[in-house]
């Protein structure tokens, strides 16, 4: 059996660089990109990082700041962002089937099976290939584990030098020791907030001090974790390549409104326009839900915070975005209040089956007949708003009102995905 040997490919400072794709004028100066109605720092450039803008600072607090040192600001724009992640996920699997989707900004390859002899060579194709037919700047890690994958990029964006990869295969023990010693705990793949505080109380500081550790302690320490971190930072593979996506165990969609509204039909309008997706990922998945759910709070930053969530649980589970919408706004009328200012809304979808497992049953809740039209009803939805586009059917309650929708006022153009929104070019 070949031994593996990973790539991680870790695009850089994501969001920024989608922005910076079409803006070329923003190569070099600070950008921040900010979250749902503008309210946080969720990425920035390494002008900003240079500057001492936080991530997840928010942005009321930093107005002055930005303005002072001229940090050009986007509001978040998804849709680009996703775009641009499936550019590039088809370009390395043109590289390589042997592909793990991490997430929307990094992805594990495996080339133990690809005749490559000089890794590095390798590694700066991939990185050239992307920026010339992307834009996108990424770092390469390769190792023979994915921890030391993850590690690899790390140090690869922190040191130029090394033109955007590191490589530890080859490495001699020095080297090994040197990169692992320049590596603090908070950028060891598998230690978060909550395990960083545990080892630094035992005098452990960087990713040397816990490839040194001895497996027994480790998992003391630990759990079954902390042994396999420990072998996978010594260059053995204990987490093999997941190739196929792990089935959703619930699904969720949440917003946080533009403006506080009490207003029943904006709230109605929210779960329309919310369920929509969530239903169509549960169909794309093939599977079926038992449960519904909406839930709904106050601003949590004023007084009087309060939430409120209600579940249903269907006889007969269901994909039909129609249903899902009707069984939701009821649970809404549970605890909807005129007097009531709502800041936030969300539904989720759980208790899953797969799409061939509904069983008929002795008492009548499940009406297979009914099953069958709802399921041949979504998927010529589904076909239609493939062909057409997205949104070219949807259902008539979520037009009740767009005034809970996210503000976004500094929000660039969706280049790639929109055609009202591509750039005019005046020739004369």
């Amino acid at each position: 059996m070949l031994k593996p040997i990973f790539a991680l490919i870790d695009c850089n400072n994501f969001f920024v660089s989608c922005e910076r794709i079409f803006r070329p004028d923003l190569n070099t100066k600070p950008v921040v990109v900010l979250s749902s109605n503008d309210g946080c720092v969720v990425a920035r450039s390494n002008e900003s990082k240079a500057l001492g803008i936080p991530m997840g600072a928010p942005a009321f607090q930093f107005r002055d700041t930005f303005k002072r040192q001229n940090i050009t600001q986007f509001s978040a724009n998804f849709e680009l962002y996703g775009n641009i992640s499936k550019r590039i996920t088809q370009i390395l699997t043109e590289v390589t089937p042997r592909i793990e989707v991490y997430s929307v900004d990094e992805s594990f390859l495996d080339l133990s099976e690809l005749p490559v002899t000089d890794y590095k060579a390798w590694a700066q194709h991939v990185r050239q290939r992307i920026w010339r037919e992307v834009g996108v700047p990424v770092s390469i890690g390769i190792a023979s584990s994915k921890t030391l994958a993850k590690l690899g990029t790390e140090l690869a964006k922190k040191q130029p030098e090394l033109n955007g990869v590191f490589n530890f295969l080859g490495l001699g023990k020095p080297e090994w020791d040197d990169a692992l010693q320049h590596t603090p705990l908070k950028d060891i793949w598998g230690v978060g907030r909550q395990l960083a505080p545990k080892l630094r109380a035992e005098g452990l500081s960087t990713a040397l001090h816990v490839a040194q550790l001895s497996p027994r302690h480790a998992q003391q320490l630990m759990g079954i974790h902390g042994r396999q971190l420990v072998s996978e930072l010594n260059g053995t593979s204990c987490h093999a390549l997941e190739k196929q996506a792990v089935a959703a165990k619930s699904i969720l969609r949440s917003r946080t409104f533009g403006e506080d509204t009490n207003q029943t039909y904006v709230l109605e309008a929210a779960i329309a326009s919310l369920a929509a997706p969530a239903a169509y990922r549960l169909r794309n998945e093939h599977l079926l839900a038992h449960r519904v759910g909406v839930f709904a709070n106050t601003n949590r930053h004023k007084p009087g915070y309060r939430r409120w969530v209600r579940a249903a649980k269907l006889d007969m589970p269901t994909n039909d975005t129609g249903l899902i919408i009707t069984l939701l706004v009821d649970k809404l009328n549970e605890f909807v209040s005129a007097g009531q200012m709502y800041h936030r809304l969300g539904v989720y979808l759980y208790d899953f089956v797969p799409v061939g497992a509904l069983q008929t049953d002795l008492l009548g809740y499940v009406q297979p007949n009914l099953a069958d039209k709802a399921a041949a009803r979504m998927a010529a939805i589904d076909r239609i708003n493939q062909r057409l586009g997205n949104g070219t059917i949807y259902y008539a309650a979520a037009d009740l009102s767009k005034t809970w929708q996210p503000k976004h006022s500094i929000r660039s153009p969706r280049y790639v995905s929109n055609w009202s929104e591509l750039p005019v070019v005046h020739v004369k």
